[in-house]
């Protein structure tokens, strides 16, 4: 089984780290494969990045050379995974919702810590669009950019772990969702300072794709995500042809 991870921004050092907590938590015979957006912002933290980063990965998904058997879309609260399922016929699993509806088995009430407080909107829409907010205690924000949760690994965990902890105090919450692609592999860190369970959406994303790969399982294509009708695409950047590869 091959499954593809993409990473929303074009910051490789941050697609390794993504595809390295793929493959810790991946079933042996799994290959992990972490793909880059050769276009597009080195993070997205707002509703312009987000969207240039849809276009983006679905040019690199499609752009893809071999077969894969599901896709992982590694942004959190990011655009775009309804267009790869439109475009592929392999499950797409999307990490906001991996982690939120894998967090719903473990307590009534969970919430998500993510970056900056300018994400949490877009968060909280992905997670009402999904319909899995009803469950979702509240959704945090560390104060720290994407990009500084490489460059400052201590300070970030700090911030992270801190309304970590509110949100369990204040918010009542009962597991913690790691709102970041680029935060993964930190739940243990975490959950042994916050004392609850704490879900990683890149493992959660993984487990769930494989999961339906070997169930035979795949987006139903009968209305909602059908294949794009075939028609003329002006400009259109994927695989720099012109038209989507699925057309």
């Amino acid at each position: 089984m091959r499954i593809l991870v993409a990473n929303v921004n074009t910051t490789q050092s941050m697609t390794d780290s993504i595809a390295a907590s793929a493959r810790s938590i991946a079933a042996p015979g799994t290959e992990i494969v972490g793909i880059t957006p050769r276009f597009g912002a080195d993070s997205c933290e707002g509703n312009f990045e987000s969207y240039l980063a849809a276009i983006a990965v679905m040019d690199a998904v499609t752009s893809y050379p071999e077969p894969f058997d599901a896709v992982v879309q590694a942004g959190y609260g990011e655009h775009g995974r309804e267009g790869l399922q439109e475009l592929l016929d392999v499950p797409v699993v999307d990490i906001t919702e991996a982690a939120a509806s894998t967090a719903m088995f473990l307590g009534h009430k969970y919430s998500v810590v993510t970056t900056l407080d300018r994400t949490v909107p877009l968060i909280e829409d992905r997670l009402k669009l999904a319909g899995i907010d009803a469950r979702c205690a509240s959704v945090r924000a560390s104060g720290m950019a994407v990009l500084e949760l490489e460059e400052e690994p201590d300070r970030a965990v700090e911030a992270i772990i801190n309304q970590a902890m509110l949100a369990v105090s204040q918010d009542k919450a009962e597991v913690i969702v790691l709102g970041c692609g680029g935060m993964a592999g930190l739940d243990e860190q975490i959950r042994l300072r916050a004392g609850v369970p704490v879900v990683d959406g890149v493992a959660s994303a993984v487990a769930i794709a494989e999961s339906l790969v070997r169930m035979r399982l795949s987006t139903s294509k009968v209305r909602t995500y059908a294949a794009p009708r075939p028609k003329t695409v002006i400009g259109w950047p994927l695989n720099s042809t012109g038209v989507p590869a699925a057309l």
